[in-house]
């Protein structure tokens, strides 16, 4: 099932340019290193906007410099939000409902990237074990520990130092024990099968540079009936990856992002079931914030 989503990713790239890419099919490992790294220097940034502030100098700022990046951006025409009345699945203007924040360090809450409220479609319940996929600040997995309650838990999966350092310390200021921070890559999760029972993602897969991958490690360490419940950036299906790639940049959250189509068949290839994906705010020409939901089969 894997072999044959590769191949669909392979047949579209030929058309396009090596650097306009859905997933590491298609580039070559020099090109995948390459993207990588850009988005682990743009997230180091943001990191160090906060840890060490300077005037005029925000993590938003930081993620918005010359991507033309939809997270973090306070624009009306933002994925993150904007002047738009609607509000899906608890997504609204400002991301996090009414006081939803309130308590958690500043740092944690200046840090936050994301393109969604991932906890607000989760329905996390108490004792659940939760998986925040690119954890960054920590927002969304001291929100999560919150939920869980003290007999649960909360893990967040980081690539970056700068991030890992600003969300351990965001985890002590908020005095949460229940959460654990990881570095690691999404493709490549550090932690073991069956070992969670959600895993939530904030504007993150859209950056990684081999989806397939990401969407397997989600399904290897959820439990059986275990579920996602993720916010990402999801075009249209009749936007072509060149289209997706002249609407904005890959480490803007645009370039690398999944059509609606090869999210659901990607997660179905993963063995997912009851896949969704709801658009939510439009972020660009035929590119939306999106929730997506799937639960892993509870004989698998």
């Amino acid at each position: 099932m894997q072999q044959a989503l590769t191949i669909v990713y392979l047949l579209d790239m030929l058309k396009i340019d090596r650097y306009l890419c859905l997933g590491v099919i298609g580039m070559s490992d020099q090109t995948s290193t390459d993207l990588r790294e850009e988005v682990r220097a743009k997230y180091a940034a943001s990191a160090r906007a906060v840890l060490e502030p300077r005037p005029g100098v925000t993590a938003q700022s930081v993620e918005l410099a010359g991507t033309g990046s939809c997270c973090g951006s306070p624009a009306a025409d933002s994925c993150c939000g904007g002047s738009a009345a609607e509000a899906v699945g608890g997504f609204s203007e400002d991301l996090y409902r009414e006081g939803e924040t309130d308590g958690l360090p500043e740092e944690a809450v200046l840090a936050s990237l994301g393109c969604g409220n991932p906890i607000a479609v989760a329905d996390l319940h108490e004792g659940e074990r939760v998986l925040d996929l690119g954890s960054g600040g920590g927002i969304d997995v001291l929100l999560s520990a919150r939920r869980v309650g003290p007999s649960g838990f909360a893990y967040g999966v980081d690539m970056t130092d700068d991030m890992l350092t600003l969300a351990r310390a965001n985890a002590a200021k908020a005095g949460a024990a229940n959460v654990e921070f990881r570095k690691g890559e999404i493709e490549a999760l550090p932690l073991p099968a069956a070992s969670v029972d959600v895993v939530i993602s904030n504007c993150v897969i859209n950056l990684s540079t081999d989806k397939p991958a990401v969407l397997a490690e989600m399904f290897r360490v959820l439990v059986p009936g275990g579920r996602i419940g993720i916010s990402d950036v999801v075009a249209e299906d009749n936007m072509t990856s060149a289209d997706r790639a002249a609407a904005g940049s890959y480490v803007g959250c645009i370039a690398g992002a999944l059509s609606r189509a090869e999210y659901l068949d990607g997660l179905a290839a993963a063995g997912f079931a009851d896949a969704s994906v709801t658009f939510t705010n439009e972020a660009a020409p035929g590119m939306h914030s999106a929730i997506i939901r799937a639960v892993k089969p509870a004989m698998a």
